[in-house]
């Protein structure tokens, strides 16, 4: 991300320099929201399976606290002379991380990948909270509100993947696909194709196009 222009003016009792360096911790942390709050209203329509109405309408509700965290973001960037950018191409360019990768899914397979999200995420704002606590305590403050939120709707979504014994179903994933396939038995099935089976379909196929061929002549 390219650093912001350093502002004009900033809040009383910091210098515009220091303005600068906590706007841009906060800039990359609002494209952070916006991409979440995204990502959460693309799982709520691609959600499939018998546990669908739970997982939709329970991430609803996040989407929503999501978006006033961003909304926070941004205008505290503006409080501090910077000039918040909420546009999408502004994300795409700016942002350090990919789209997320998974399509209509089973809702299981999503709250794993889901999982992986809010770790990334609730890291990054850690490190943020760090590296501002010593500039500028209000920035601080506000990003420790937003990690109540978002470590307790990680803490939702892992109630689904947690075993009686406490284990999470996606331990060691460290890709959203991983993450699907270790917390849905049926995707991790339907990646794993026998090798007799898949030769055996190889076969049919090459019978068919050739009959076919054999037709159209």
């Amino acid at each position: 991300m390219s650093p912001a222009r350093t502002p004009r003016y900033t809040v009383p009792g910091l210098g515009v320099d220091e303005g600068r360096q906590v706007i841009d911790l906060l800039t990359l942390r609002l494209h952070a929201l916006n991409d979440l709050a995204l990502t959460l209203k693309h799982i709520h329509w691609n959600v499939v399976g018998p546990h669908f109405i739970a997982v939709h309408e329970m991430l609803d509700p996040q989407t929503a606290a999501v978006r006033d965290m961003a909304d926070a973001a941004a205008e505290r960037i503006s409080a501090l002379g910077g000039e918040p950018q909420g546009t999408p191409g502004a994300l795409v360019k700016e942002r350090t991380w990919d789209d997320y990768s998974v399509g209509r899914a089973d809702a299981i397979a999503h709250l794993g990948a889901l999982d992986l999200v809010y770790t990334g995420i609730i890291e990054d704002h850690r490190a943020a909270v760090e590296k501002v606590g010593g500039i500028d305590p209000v920035t601080e403050d506000l990003l420790i509100e937003h990690l109540r939120g978002l470590e307790q709707f990680q803490w939702f979504v892992r109630a689904h993947l947690e075993s009686s014994s406490g284990r999470l179903s996606t331990a060691g994933a460290d890709t959203e696909e991983a993450a699907a396939a270790a917390a849905s038995p049926k995707r991790a099935a339907a990646g794993r194709t026998p090798a007799k089976k898949t030769a055996a379909k190889k076969s049919t196929a090459t019978k068919k196009t050739t009959t076919s061929r054999r037709t159209t002549r």
